[in-house]
């Protein structure tokens, strides 16, 4: 559990480690078994297992999960994530997607959804959100851009869309703007700069949500 630490340890054993009851509650309620699990005072001391957890308040159960387990896919609604590499905003646009019924598909610098902040921040999503490569994210694609695009509301949002994010410094390259088919602006006042890159996720997934609502 101490190797896993390391994202490198993850991907190179294919586990990760979920701390707390209510991820381990989540991964149990979406039938992902673990492959191993520590509960304290039962299969381990609790002084050992304060020892491992990253929590401020050490937690009582740690869950060992494959990551061959997490869903795999995508669906009609994407959020296609551009070198994202904070971890908290990508484990809070897997918890918007799962409220949206939406998936996620991350490109190579995005920082590791199973780490454990990403983790935190999905509240559980993690184990119910289909994640996959950014290419495979099903079309058309909208880029949504800080400022000077068309407003999100005046665009065509009926049928599949993937909402592609970009880190909130660099936002979107100028070649992945190119393979977009449009480009989005949330409106926001002027002296704001940006969004959040999770805040406009969430905005974007609700807005196409609401309209199918209406």
């Amino acid at each position: 559990m101490r190797r896993l630490a390391s994202r490198a340890q993850r991907e190179r054993e294919g586990l990760f480690v979920a701390e707390g009851e209510d991820l381990v509650d989540a991964a149990r309620a979406a039938d992902v078994e673990p492959a191993d699990l520590l509960v304290a005072g039962e299969s381990v001391a609790p002084e050992l297992l304060a020892e491992l957890s990253t929590h401020p308040h050490p937690a009582r159960v740690l869950g060992v999960y494959r990551r061959g387990d997490l869903p795999r896919g995508v669906r009609d609604v994407c959020v296609a994530l551009w070198r994202v590499s904070d971890p908290g905003n990508v484990g809070t646009l897997i918890r918007a997607a799962d409220a949206f019924g939406a998936s996620v598909a991350l490109s190579r610098g995005c920082a590791d959804p199973t780490g454990p902040k990403a983790l935190r921040a999905s509240a559980g999503a993690i184990f119910r959100v289909p994640l996959a490569p950014f290419d495979d994210a099903p079309r058309p694609w909208v880029a949504l851009v800080a400022h000077g695009t068309t407003p999100l509301a005046e665009l065509e949002l009926a049928g599949p869309v993937t909402f592609v994010l970009g880190a909130e410094r660099d936002g979107l390259p100028p070649d992945v703007l190119a393979r977009c088919d449009a480009a989005a602006t949330i409106p926001q006042q002027r002296s704001a700069e940006s969004l959040n890159v999770g805040v406009a996720g969430a905005i974007a997934l609700y807005e196409r949500t609401r309209r199918r609502l209406v």
